[in-house]
């Protein structure tokens, strides 16, 4: 075991370099960094060529991304833009962890921007991600047993309207419904913007009632897809020759499902949640832009819409380490719940 694992991340080395290596390119051609620092004001074409030698722009490409990924302080840098080199540099480069300096936030890194909202991001989608397996598992597990019959049709119908409905759309429909609505008729409202409320503060209470919406609109879709691949691998499992055995053994019902039919079952359903695992720091760039929530989907767009290449770059390449590492974390799972899969 320890080997495969050896060997998948020494794999994953060349792969993240590939990635890293696509992402910089087309990240330079996303727009102009001088123009995002220079905010609303024009910068002058001597202020430009200044900048453009100290945040090395000048220098061919191959070089910049040498020292986005190794850094620049082993060499002389041109600090004051007269051309010559004047002192070690001191970026210290992706691999020791630095990223650079936000170009939008002054006096931040790049990672201290991205740092600021991850917990936020974790907090809106692990709590998502555990109501989506749970009542996932419920309907698929219950459509299953009830094959055909009038509950199950009529799961079926809303896990289709759920899986073709946009999430835009769904998202605006619930705060339709459940925030303007319900404050026009008196009811208790759910609040649809932010985090919390600025008047109240940032309590547990706060933060649990502006999750609500968030949660509903990014669970509707999934539990619609992932009931559905529950429902058609239980049906599968159910009707094999062993479950069959157990039955005639004398088997109780509940033993057989849990123990025997839902372990052999979730070998698809582990996929799904590696995949949907490794993503959850990049957030949910439409509900976090429509709830105001401040993760890091929310911070994707803001700073690509600004043009700030440091942490548009971090969060890309956070995502592709944390997808490689949870695609060896669902293969070694597969191990545990399969006896037959066996990793040399």
């Amino acid at each position: 075991m320890s080997r495969y694992v050896v060997r998948r991340l020494l794999q994953a080395i060349p792969l993240l370099f590939f990635v890293s290596v696509i992402l910089f390119v087309l990240m330079q051609n996303m727009g102009d960094p001088i123009a995002t620092m220079g905010g609303r004001r024009a910068t002058r074409p001597d202020d430009r060529e200044r900048l453009t030698r100290q945040l090395g722009l000048d220098q061919p490409l191959y070089r910049q991304y040498l020292y986005w990924l190794i850094g620049n302080d082993w060499e002389m840098v041109d600090v004051d833009g007269d051309g010559v080199g004047d002192q070690p540099g001191e970026r210290r480069g992706v691999l020791r962890g630095d990223f650079g300096n936000s170009l939008m936030r002054r006096g931040q890194t790049a990672w201290e921007v991205i740092w600021d909202r991850v917990p936020n991001t974790l907090l809106l989608m692990v709590t998502a991600e555990i109501v989506i397996v749970v009542f996932a598992l419920l309907i698929g597990i219950f459509s299953a047993l009830r094959q055909y019959s009038l509950a199950d049709h009529a799961i079926t119908a809303v896990s289709f309207i759920g899986f073709s409905t946009p999430i835009f759309f769904f998202a605006l429909l619930s705060i339709y419904l459940f925030s303007v609505n319900f404050k026009r008729w008196g009811l208790p409202y759910l609040p649809a913007v932010g985090m919390f409320d600025p008047q109240v503060g940032k309590t547990p209470g706060q933060v649990a009632l502006h999750m609500i919406l968030p949660v509903m609109t990014i669970a509707f879709v999934s539990i619609a897809a992932y009931s559905r691949y529950i429902r058609s691998t239980m049906l599968e499992v159910l009707n094999q020759d062993y479950i069959r055995t157990a039955r005639a053994k004398g088997l109780r019902g509940r033993y057989i499902l849990v123990i025997h039919a839902l372990k052999n079952a979730s070998l698809p359903i582990v996929t799904l949640i590696g995949l949907d695992l490794a993503l959850l720091l990049g957030g949910a760039l439409v509900t976090e832009r429509i709830f105001a929530w401040p993760g890091m989907g929310r911070l994707f767009l803001d700073h690509m819409q600004r043009f700030d290449v440091p942490v548009v770059m971090g969060i890309l390449i956070l995502l592709s380490v944390t997808v490689v590492v949870f695609q060896i974390i669902t293969d070694l799972t597969y191990a545990l719940l399969d006896p037959r899969i066996r990793y040399e």
